[in-house]
């Protein structure tokens, strides 16, 4: 054994003895503590920066959700106005004719303008033009459908609280501030002293905004609602998920267990690889190409949206399947090949059960950027201004990204809140759906 001792970091220390070249013990021991403290010193900034990482982010996370939340609360609630409605016999049933067919064809906007005119009853023909403005267009027809659904309200006087006017909406929810040039109103000084005397009297009301959930895309940001998008983001996510799931599963397993080792394979695979990465416009000029000029099928359908957004998501859920079969251990499969199973046997009954886990972890991954996406959809169609409720795969339609987009490009001032609002159910929309395929991933885990 030699004199000489050597330290932990590497230092040759001078023996007892003392040897001409070698460090002074105090000396080494001094540089060692130094080299220790430095390397403290790294790793401690090291960690500092991965905080103040995760630190940005989360503050930016907490900004934007921020900002889309305060923005878009005040869309769940409508500025109402109470009117008493007169359903006039005489006028809406000109001679006993009460059916479904005649009341369908009368005259409801005299009715609202009535239930004005008596509450100010002094104004001028001409004053009473811009009177009626402060109520939405859509109040006529919300006035039709209550008196189709109850035809026993006929010859009665009921109290209704119909939508106001966009622009009595922003002054009520106070992003008009009369004195600020800066937010002027598009209301009159007349119209402002009929909002207050309405307010005085208790028949300006803010309600929670129905409309918003019961109805489709309108022009009118007061009646424009999400419906519509949604049911049109579920059918497209349905069929993505009918179609790229299967088949991605089906390509994943042949590919990592029964494909042969051989060039073709080679370029297949270096082929998905690739995919996953091409942008998302070129799967909605593939689809274009393919699904609407080839096989003729309806544009701006889910059918089709569904269609192109598999081709897009097929590529991701193919890796993350093959990767999960790959984590299944070779032991199972040889103690099953060895007990006298099938290869498929092997497949279906021990390989991808254990798999399956981490197959369903990509299939969220993709399903949720194709929730998001909005480029592909364009190509097709998708972006049309539909009104309708979707009530089949090829119904036109239009999804939650796209509304957003659509909305964020009005020029009307209401429908900003209303974006943000979109944008907010975008996202319970995607947690719930990724809360669900966690649930059923756990489960496959359990089992």
């Amino acid at each position: 054994m030699s004199s000489s001792t050597v330290e932990p970091t590497g230092v040759t220390a001078r023996p007892a003895g003392g040897i001409e070249g070698l460090l002074d013990p105090q000396e080494a021991a001094r540089r060692v503590q130094a080299r220790l403290a430095k390397r403290h010193r790294a790793e401690k900034m090291f960690r500092l920066a991965g905080v103040a990482s995760l630190t940005v982010g989360l503050g930016f996370l907490v900004i934007l959700l921020s900002s889309v939340v305060y923005q878009g609360l005040p869309a769940f609630t409508q500025t109402h106005m109470a009117l008493d409605i007169r359903f006039d016999a005489e006028l809406l049933a000109p001679g006993g004719d009460a059916s479904a067919d005649a009341l369908a064809q009368a005259a409801y906007g005299r009715l609202v303008r009535d239930a004005l005119d008596r509450v100010f009853p002094d104004e001028s023909r001409r004053d009473r033009r811009n009177l009626y403005r402060l109520v939405s267009m859509g109040a006529t027809y919300r006035v039709r459908d209550y008196l189709l659904s109850h035809p026993q309200a006929l010859g009665t006087e009921r109290r209704f609280w119909l939508p106001a006017d966009e622009e009595v909406d922003l002054l009520v929810k106070g992003y008009v501030d009369r004195d600020d040039a800066a937010t002027p109103s598009r209301l009159s000084t007349k119209e402002l002293a009929w909002v207050d005397e309405l307010q005085a009297q208790g028949r300006i009301k803010r309600r929670f905004n129905l409309a918003l959930f019961s109805r489709g895309d309108s022009r009118n940001p007061e009646l424009a609602g999400i419906l519509g998008a949604t049911v049109g983001s579920a059918l497209t996510l349905l069929v993505t998920l009918l179609v790229s799931f299967p088949v991605g599963v089906a390509a994943a397993i042949y590919l990592e267990e029964f494909a042969p080792k051989n060039r073709i394979t080679d370029v297949i695979e270096v082929n998905i690889n690739n995919l996953a990465a091409v942008p998302s416009i070129v799967f909605g000029l593939l689809g274009l190409a393919l699904f609407i000029d080839l096989f003729g099928l309806p544009r701006s359908a889910p059918l089709v949206g569904g269609l192109v957004l598999s081709l897009m998501t097929l590529p991701t859920i193919i890796i993350s399947s093959r990767a999960a079969l790959k984590t299944v251990p070779p032991s199972i499969r040889d103690a099953a090949l060895g007990l006298g199973a099938s290869r498929t046997q092997v497949v279906t009954h021990h390989v991808l059960p254990l798999a399956m886990p981490g197959m369903l972890t990509g299939t969220i991954i993709g399903m949720a950027r194709a929730l998001g996406e909005t480029a592909p959809l364009l190509m097709i169609g998708m972006v049309a201004f539909v009104v309708d409720v979707p009530g089949s795969l090829t119904d036109p339609s239009t999804v939650l990204p796209v509304q957003i987009y659509l909305w964020a490009d009005s020029p009307e001032r209401a429908f900003v809140e209303r974006t943000s609002a979109a944008i907010m159910v975008l996202l319970v929309f995607l947690i719930t759906m990724n809360g669900l395929a966690v649930y059923l991933r756990r489960r496959f885990e359990r089992s």
